[in-house]
């Protein structure tokens, strides 16, 4: 056993015109869905390309802004957190077991990264549906463009992949009481319930 606390998760993705059967099927079987409009910033360590050429990937920092809250629009808090590289594929075959950690931020998360010794790589704007089921939650979405201008989110254009991801919704740990093992299976439920539709699947990010 660690004291890590993981995420464990699988991804997909799928063309505009498969929406609506996809949607029907995981609306179906899942206990809530809610309309998802998000804001990712992720930021490196001012040190990344030290890292890069040492022929180390360096640990990311992101921060993430719910803009769409129970179907309206709110200024909620920012939410920091960090991944490590995902465990190997000879550990976990089946789905993306990562260490993860987060902390809720209130106000200037940009600069609260900035004193942490981070910089800004880029940012993201994601529209789509968010999906809750027991411990899991169901990410949908396409990938806004961002006006250079205004640096503000526009509509994706029609034929933008759809991105799905099926995760943890809060990092666990691996004991006795919650094994690993049981949330994987959760997860590849999920996977066979998209099966003929959907592929969901294992990733090394």
């Amino acid at each position: 056993m660690t004291s890590h606390q993981y995420e464990v998760a699988l991804f997909g993705e799928f063309f505009s015109k498969d929406l609506k059967p996809i949607l029907n099927r995981i609306t179906l079987h899942c206990e809530s869905s809610e309309p998802m409009h998000s804001r990712e910033v992720v930021f490196e360590p001012l040190d990344a390309q030290i890292h890069r050429d040492q022929g180390q990937e360096p640990t990311m920092l992101r921060a993430r802004k719910e803009l769409i809250v129970n179907g309206k629009n709110v200024d909620a808090p920012w939410h920091l957190y960090s991944y490590l590289k995902p465990e190997s594929v000879r550990v976990h075959p089946e789905a993306t077991v990562r260490p993860w950690a987060t902390v809720q931020v209130e106000g200037d998360a940009i600069g609260f990264a900035a004193a942490l010794g981070y910089s800004r790589r880029s940012q993201i704007y994601k529209r789509g549906y968010c999906f809750r089921k027991g411990s899991l939650i169901i990410l949908m979405f396409q990938q806004e463009q961002i006006d250079p201008k205004t640096q503000q989110p526009t509509p994706a254009h029609a034929d933008t992949l759809w991105e799905v991801e099926v995760k943890t919704a809060e990092p666990i740990r691996n004991t006795p009481e919650t094994p690993l093992s049981a949330t994987i299976e959760e997860v590849l439920e999920i996977q066979l319930l998209m099966k003929g539709l959907l592929d969901l699947r294992r990733q090394d990010v």
